[in-house]
């Protein structure tokens, strides 16, 4: 354990968040996922659950730990070659999604033979962001043209956000704000931005047009559910939604200083969404505000973790990885403890490295060891340079090693049948020995 400990680099106080985050969502997780228990089981058993979470934990960590082993200049190239197979996964889900957890979007395929279900909108919002992050990095030095631009940078963005738009409005929205924020960091000409924006408003408004003079077309389903969410939560019409604002608000105000206790929570047999969009109301139901806002205070101090991260960076590449893979986190984790207190209209956003789910885990994984890895110190990157040259030089020793035992052996070989290793023709002392001889006699 200690030799494990010892081989993580980079940032130790982002690992520490992270373990803490890890550690503390499988208390929730086990008490709010009773509702799917009942729902699935019937019986309220929560303990495969439990294992469940257990295990896409377990591979999430895997994941940091590898990821944050890979240099992470080298997603630069690998951005270009994902991104159109993130086209086309979010070609197939829209076509072929299915729809878990009680969710009524399809925003998830089926991983044959493994029986893994994967949110495609998580893997393009990753592969996205590095791509942009790559972009801006590469145009840095150089001035950048509005019609260039066009083609390079905003086609393939706008070609994935309306891909992702049919099934997850919230995620497209976020995605946009976090590339507009990216793009100004990257020191984007912002007079290029505005034109943007209204391009983006403009297309949405184009796609609610469309909804509406092609209302039973599978791709504009999501429409009438987006604008009841907005008319319930700008106005007191009752709608669909306010059963699980109104359970969620019970839940929050029953939990007071204190709460009830671990496992002791009563809205979680209720809310349809317990263990993943709402688990920040069975949070403080469960621990009281002691624990809403203890675990807001862990997101706030990584995200601090996450600015000192991006200023540290010795890269313009690495620090907008920084800002474009974690700021979207955080936002992603205040998104979801808005709605819980109906701050925001109900959307589809989990709580990061909380809320029970195994995409949505493994991508903020991804994420998080691509910034562990950006926060690597030089020492640490030429340990591990030393190590590599170590490896090398061992396999390039084992290799000479082997070469020479095959030339022995080759020059035994010659030597047995007379053979010159000058000249590679038998010798005439050694003619008897002569294969052909043998032809001749015979």
């Amino acid at each position: 354990m200690k030799e494990l400990v010892n081989n993580l680099k980079g940032d130790r106080v982002i690992w520490s968040f992270v373990a803490l985050l890890a550690l503390f969502s499988f208390m929730p997780v086990f008490s709010a996922s009773s509702n799917l228990a009942y729902i699935g089981q019937g019986t309220g058993n929560t303990i495969s659950y439990l294992l469940k979470h257990l295990a896409h934990i377990f591979i999430g960590l895997i994941i940091i730990y590898w990821v944050h082993k890979v240099p992470f200049h080298y997603y630069r190239g690998i951005s270009l070659f994902a991104l159109p197979v993130v086209w086309i996964l979010l070609g197939y889900t829209l076509i072929k999604g299915t729809v878990i957890a009680g969710a009524n979007a399809s925003r998830w395929i089926q991983v044959p033979f493994i029986r893994i279900s994967f949110q495609t909108s998580t893997l393009a919002t990753i592969v996205l962001l590095i791509f942009v992050a790559r972009y801006l990095s590469k145009k840095r030095e150089e001035e950048i043209s509005f019609q260039s631009s066009l083609r390079d940078l905003w086609l393939p963005v706008f070609v994935t956000l309306a891909l992702i738009l049919p099934a997850n409005f919230s995620t497209t929205a976020l995605i946009f704000s976090m590339i507009l924020m990216l793009t100004f960091v990257g020191k984007y000409p912002i007079k290029y931005l505005s034109f943007i924006i209204g391009a983006g408003v403009a297309a949405l408004l184009l796609f609610i047009l469309l909804s509406k003079a092609f209302p039973d077309s599978h791709l504009f389903s999501r429409v009438s559910t987006w604008q009841s969410r907005i008319e319930n939560f700008t106005s007191n019409k009752p709608g669909e939604d306010d059963y699980q604002i109104e359970k969620a608000k019970i839940a929050i105000a029953s939990g007071g200083v204190y709460g009830l206790g671990p496992g002791k929570s009563v809205q979680k047999h209720f809310l349809p969404q317990s263990s993943s969009d709402f688990i920040y109301a069975i949070i403080v139901e469960e621990w009281g505000l002691i624990g809403g806002f203890g675990i807001l205070a862990l997101y706030l101090l990584l995200f601090f973790r996450f600015v000192i991260a991006a200023h540290k960076a010795n890269s313009m590449f690495g620090k907008l990885l920084v800002v474009g893979l974690g700021f979207p986190m955080i936002f992603q984790a205040m998104i979801n403890m808005a709605v819980a207190v109906e701050l925001l209209p109900v959307t589809g956003q989990t709580l990061p490295l909380i809320s029970s789910g195994g995409s949505s885990i493994w991508m903020s994984c991804i994420a998080l060891g691509i910034i562990i890895n950006v926060t690597k110190k030089e020492e640490e990157i030429a340990e591990e340079n030393k190590e590599k040259a170590k490896r090398d030089a061992a396999l390039k020793k084992l290799i000479d090693k082997q070469l020479a035992e095959e030339e022995e052996e080759d020059y035994d070989q010659r030597h047995d049948v007379g053979i010159d290793n000058e000249t590679g023709n038998y010798s005439i002392e050694d003619q008897s020995k002569n294969p052909m001889n043998a032809v001749l006699n015979k």
